[in-house]
C-alpha cells in the first residue's frame, strides 16, 4: 500500500521526469534503491534520507559510469570509467597527454597496419551526418551552431569559442582538396 508520502513523492518526480524504485523510510527514499534522473542517468546504490549515501553507482546513457562512495549526496570518493573501459586516472594520467597520441583501444590492441589508421576510437567511426563536424561527444552543424549527441539528441549551442575550434580541429563529413604547393618557384 503506497503512503501518502511515497505518492506525494513519486508524482513529484513523474513531474520532473525522474523516478525511483526501491526501500523508503519515513517517506523519504533510504536503503537500496535506483534513482532515474530525466537524463537517462541512473544511480543503482544505497540511498539516506532522499539523498545519495553509502555505496552506489551512476551509469550514464553514453555507457560511461562512475563508482563512488557517498555521505549525505556529496561524493567522497570514486572512479569514473569511460564507455570503451578507460578508467580516469586523477594522478600520473598519461593519456592523450600529447606524448602519446593513441587511441585508447589502440593502447588496448596495438596500431593497425599502414593504410587502416584509426580515425576515432571507435571502429568504425561514426557517419558525420553531411555539413556537420565530430566533436568528441556528438555532431556540431555549424550553420545553426547546435550541437547534438550522436543519437542527434540536442545538447548544447556552442559559443564563438568553441565554434572555432571544432571547425579548426574537428573531422568534418567532407573531403576537401588542399592541394600541392609548387616549392619549386620558390628557388
Amino acid at each position: 500500500m503506497e503512503t501518502g508520502g511515497h505518492q506525494q513523492l513519486r508524482q513529484s518526480m513523474e513531474l520532473t521526469g525522474s523516478s525511483y524504485s526501491g526501500a523508503y523510510k519515513n517517506g523519504r527514499m533510504e536503503g537500496e534503491g535506483e534513482y532515474t534522473f530525466p537524463t537517462e542517468t541512473r544511480y543503482v546504490g544505497q540511498m539516506k534520507d532522499g539523498m545519495f549515501h553509502g555505496k552506489g553507482v551512476l551509469y550514464f546513457p553514453n555507457g560511461s559510469k562512475y563508482e563512488g562512495t557517498w555521505d549525505n549526496g556529496l561524493s567522497k570518493e570514486g572512479k569514473y570509467t569511460f564507455s570503451d573501459g578507460l578508467e580516469y586516472e586523477e594522478d600520473d594520467w598519461d593519456y592523450c597527454d600529447g606524448y602519446d597520441r593513441r587511441f585508447y583501444t589502440e593502447r588496448c590492441n596495438g596500431l593497425k597496419p599502414a593504410g587502416e589508421s584509426q580515425l576515432t576510437n571507435l571502429v568504425p567511426p561514426q557517419v558525420i551526418p553531411d555539413g556537420c563536424y565530430d566533436c568528441g561527444d556528438g555532431f556540431y552543424d555549424p550553420k545553426n551552431r547546435v550541437v547534438t549527441d550522436y543519437h542527434h539528441y540536442f545538447l548544447r549551442n556552442a559559443d564563438d569559442e568553441e565554434h572555432e575550434w571544432i571547425v579548426r580541429t574537428c573531422r568534418k563529413s567532407w573531403d576537401e582538396n588542399v592541394g600541392a604547393k609548387n616549392y619549386t618557384s620558390d628557388l
